[in-house]
């Protein structure tokens, strides 16, 4: 069994992406547009217009497969209640990832020493999904 996040980012999906490889060093593994689908949506599931937009995309981020879409056009995205972890090797590491994420984005901690982590942060990144960055003890 595996837990892999599906993240829906409202007809912003290659530019999180693009983000994502700047800031983290992500892979791009897949990417399907509306218009390249083997079964067509049914109208009333995609906003008109939508046929460029990311149907499904999936990108590494070191060993975890993130999985990605703009969605349907239903609305904005709203990623709450929950964070994205990264476990890094060191401090340099935390500051640097931590600081690429929080480019455009919300510091909620500013990165430092905890009673459970030499080095641990959280930011809310451009998009409004949540990181915690934290260096294991």
């Amino acid at each position: 069994m595996q837990i892999q996040p599906y993240l829906f980012f409202d007809g912003r999906c290659e530019e999180a992406i693009e983000f994502y490889r700047g800031a983290l060093g992500a892979e791009l593994l897949t990417l399907m547009r509306f218009k390249d689908s083997p079964e067509p949506p049914s109208p009333d599931c995609v906003a008109p217009g939508s046929e460029n937009k990311v149907m499904h995309a999936s990108f590494r981020v070191g060993e975890t497969t993130v999985m990605a879409s703009d969605g349907t056009g239903q609305g904005p995205s709203s990623f709450q209640g929950f964070s994205l972890t990264l476990s890094v090797a060191d401090a340099a590491e935390a500051e640097r990832v931590f600081s690429a994420l929080s480019a455009g984005g919300q510091v909620r901690m500013q990165l430092g020493k905890t009673f459970f982590s030499p080095c641990f942060g959280m930011v809310a990144d451009r998009f409004g999904v949540s990181w915690m960055v934290i260096v294991p003890a």
